[in-house]
């Protein structure tokens, strides 16, 4: 005689092959580039219609995959998924929330789009084969001869990592990537080196990237402005601690007035992409992709009118006219006063 327990099993199991199966429901997935005007997707996304299609068909081959199953997040998702991300630094669950999708994918369609993005970075980021032009618009700022570009550093907040955790406290004391940076003369970045945990300095980020052997060996030819925290070289222009004359202070006047490009390219590109500003919930591996990647993104609103509108590179003068043939042998020191009695 069977027990029990063996009659409720039974009864168990064929209670659950008479039930009716349970049926799929699928969530209504509509298109925000058709129910919002283009001030609106601006606003969510940071990028018009046109040229968020644009990013899709940019890495539309990449995100296209051979699959059985129902209902697969179609790329432009799957880009508005990073973007939405990219321009609130919110949580999974709600930037999928307000495209109606899961928090997991949400997540791997961020990571997936900013490490392609980031991988397209040799692309997007660069300096011009002929930099005359960039040098004619600096000089049109303050007077500033040969400049190509503006660098500096800054601070990206970042969750705790898991190892070692001290080297990315920085020296206001919170987690961080510090990020270096080198800006043309219409806020576009020509170099970005993401991979310094928070407590490295400037200084040090600049001696070991490649941009400084390009610099060092002559494959660039031309001037960076940087502040104080970087050493004084003859390609790298820092301001006068202690002015001694008019011409030191005028210099310093026309450095600063240059240099603050990097700056307000800092600030265009963290308030278009608030996570920048706030704090990336990331690792730092995925972080530096994120940070790349915004990078891509603004260069590529730059290029195709998305952001601002620029003067043009008209000048009367010629920059390029400054005595590199005199000077180029000299150290930063010599360079630095070369150019402040001869221009200010």
């Amino acid at each position: 005689m069977a027990s029990a327990a063996a009659r409720l099993n039974r009864y168990n199991i064929i209670r659950r092959r008479r039930r009716a199966p349970r049926p799929r429901i699928f969530q209504d997935r509509s298109n925000p580039l058709e129910d919002l005007e283009g001030d609106e997707v601006f606003i969510r996304f940071r990028f018009r219609p046109d040229t968020i299609l644009w990013i899709v068909g940019l890495v539309f081959d990449d995100l296209q995959r051979q699959t059985h199953r129902n209902c697969s997040l179609p790329p432009l998702l799957q880009v508005l998924a990073a973007l939405r991300f990219l321009a609130t630094g919110s949580f999974y669950n709600i930037v999928g929330e307000s495209l109606g999708i899961s928090k997991s994918a949400t997540g791997r369609a961020a990571r997936m789009i900013c490490r392609l993005l980031s991988s397209m970075a040799a692309r997007f980021i660069n300096f011009p084969a002929n930099l005359d032009s960039y040098k004619r618009t600096f000089f049109e700022i303050a007077g500033f001869p040969n400049v190509v570009g503006c660098v500096d550093g800054t601070q990206i907040k970042i969750k705790a990592p898991s190892e070692n955790e001290g080297d990315f406290i920085n020296r206001k004391g919170f987690h961080s990537l510090n990020i270096q940076m080198v800006c043309g003369p219409n806020f576009n970045i020509t170099n970005v080196v993401a991979k310094w945990p928070g407590s490295v300095h400037d200084s040090r980020m600049f001696k070991e990237s490649l941009l400084c052997r390009e610099f060092e060996n002559g494959h660039i030819q031309g001037i960076l402005l940087g502040d104080s925290g970087y050493a004084l070289k003859k390609y790298l222009m820092t301001p006068y601690l202690n002015p001694s004359d008019v011409h030191q202070e005028r210099y310093n006047g026309a450095h600063c007035r240059t240099r603050v490009l990097i700056e307000q390219t800092f600030g265009i590109l963290k308030r278009r992409f608030a996570g920048l500003h706030t704090e990336l919930r990331l690792s730092p591996e995925r972080a530096c992709n994120a940070i790349v990647a915004c990078c891509v993104l603004h260069n590529i609103g730059i290029v195709r009118g998305d952001i601002l509108q620029f003067r043009g590179n008209d000048c009367p003068q010629n920059p390029t006219d400054y005595a590199e043939r005199n000077v180029r042998v000299l150290d930063g020191k010599a360079v630095r006063d070369h150019i402040a009695r001869n221009y200010f």
